[in-house]
């Protein structure tokens, strides 16, 4: 596949989406049918979205870069890179967790913190701690690497009714079709072990989530014996207590961050993303931090979370292929690598004057972005993680981590300066030979279509999906992590 400039236009028709991972020559390693339809749609063989110039690279070139920097460790933070960090969150300071950490220059890395230990539910980017469980779950009991593999590969997945219920949308594919399609899974759907943790971070399904989740847990059972047939599975999840379950659960999720040196009282995943889920597996309640989020990234790009295969999976299933939402949607990025999950959940209450609209809640606003940036072969050579958490509430929470995306790299920008060639460029922008991308630099990126991530739709008024929206119906409503929280009416968003 030839590397072109693209602005998230489609040939064909606008896909309304969240952000797919994994690049997109990588079918024939993973089996990832969505891989081979994305492939196809940029040669222009089926319809699909032109990817944007820094969505388009390939597997190989997707790389740990500090992995020959073994000790390499996390700088103390910087004052100066602090203040102006803190300079773009304005009067809402208070109400952010912010991490950034430049890398641009390996031999003096900079860190700038702001309320790094304040917590907050981290909505999907909890679905990063399923990934971390997954693959310390693999390295233990099947430490060669090429088994590893071939179990994420060859193991067919069938939806069981845990995933019940979501209404996220995955793109389904079959290899030959003349195009693909995008819907929410299906109790009966297949995939192999690695499509599953493509949908769980691509389209942020958290029927993907739980299905993983309970594979976790069935895989921490039978070891090696696994995959069972599915009546021995069911079974033994049938006769195995609850709290017995719990335990088996809460060591796969919970464990890994301990061994990888990340305290769980600052970043956890305890409980499942369906209400099925958490119904048959009781867990305890999530939480994130802007440390933790900051230190995950740090440990993977140095190849040490698991180990440096795991990490480089784990960077691949967070890189970007597709529509760029949120903190990555911003349009100083679109020529950039980004490895990327967000979250969020809003909740509101009545109050006069104010109408609740999703991510503007008054109650709790709720919004996550851990971001990697990596430039591509600009003359500028960037590279940054940033991690923004923010609960300023009424305000348009997917504009304002969109905002923070620009102002935080071009901050990262003015640290780096370089001479523009002839031209006054500084070899950012290419040509795309094809001539579909007519949008200008500068231009906003494409909105979502209503009602999908990213679009200002009114909240719905029917009995949302588990893990996704909450009703809040009276004081002391249960919440997606078993929490009690005042309630008030209003409907909430967790994604």
């Amino acid at each position: 596949m030839m590397r072109r400039v693209a602005l998230g236009l489609v040939a064909g028709a606008l896909l309304a989406s969240t952000a797919a991972a994994y690049p997109i020559d990588a079918y024939e390693s993973t089996g990832i049918t969505r891989l081979e339809a994305f492939r196809r749609a940029q040669d222009g063989e089926i319809p699909g979205i032109i990817l944007y110039y820094g969505a388009q690279l390939e597997l190989d070139e997707v790389t740990l870069r500090l992995e020959d920097r073994k000790g390499l460790a996390m700088p103390k933070p910087d004052p100066v890179f602090t203040r102006e960090v803190v300079g773009l969150l304005g009067d809402h300071a208070s109400r952010y967790g912010v991490a950034v950490l430049d890398l641009s220059d390996p031999d003096e890395p900079t860190l700038a913190v702001h309320n790094p230990d304040q917590l907050q539910n981290p909505g999907s980017v909890g679905k990063m701690m399923v990934m971390l469980g997954w693959f310390q779950a693999l390295k233990e009991i099947l430490p060669d690497v090429e088994a590893r593999k071939a179990l994420l590969k060859n193991t067919v997945v069938t939806a069981t009714d845990w995933i019940v219920r979501d209404s996220h949308k995955v793109p389904m594919y079959t290899i030959g079709d003349p195009e693909y399609e995008r819907r929410p899974i299906q109790v009966g759907d297949k995939g192999n072990l690695y499509t599953w943790m493509d949908w769980m971070v691509s389209s942020s399904s958290n029927a993907a989530a739980a299905q993983l989740q309970r594979e976790l847990v069935l895989f921490r059972h039978f070891g090696k014996a696994y995959p069972v047939p599915e009546d021995q599975a069911a079974a033994w999840l049938a006769e195995t207590s609850k709290s017995e379950l719990a335990k088996i659960f809460l060591h796969a999720m919970v464990d890994p961050l301990r061994k990888a040196g990340i305290d769980p009282a600052r970043l956890r995943q305890g409980s499942f993303f369906t209400r099925t889920g958490k119904a048959r597996i009781p867990g305890t309640s999530s939480h994130g931090s802007a440390a933790a989020f900051i230190q995950y990234m740090f440990l993977m790009e140095k190849g040490e979370l698991v180990d440096p295969w795991s990490s480089l999976e784990i960077k691949r299933l967070l890189y970007l292929t597709e529509k760029r939402i949120r903190y990555a949607s911003s349009p100083v990025l679109w020529e950039y690598a980004v490895y990327f999950k967000s979250g969020s959940w809003y909740g509101c209450k009545p109050e006069k004057g104010f109408n609740c609209r999703k991510y503007h809640g008054n109650v709790r606003n709720f919004m996550n972005s851990v971001t990697m940036i990596e430039s591509v072969d600009q003359k500028q050579k960037l590279h940054y993680i940033a991690v923004v958490l923010s609960n300023v509430l009424k305000v348009n929470a997917l504009e304002d981590h969109k905002r923070m995306g620009t102002e935080v790299h071009q901050l990262i920008q003015a640290r780096h300066p370089v001479e523009e060639d002839a031209t006054g460029s500084a070899g950012e922008w290419k040509q795309d030979e094809r001539g579909v991308a007519n949008a200008e630099e500068g231009s906003e990126a494409p909105s979502a279509a209503p009602g999908a991530e990213g679009s200002e739709a009114p909240t719905p008024a029917a009995e949302p999906p588990a893990g996704d929206y909450v009703i809040e119906s009276s004081p002391g409503a249960v919440t997606p992590s078993g929490a009690s929280q005042p309630g008030g009416g209003a409907s909430s968003d967790r994604r």
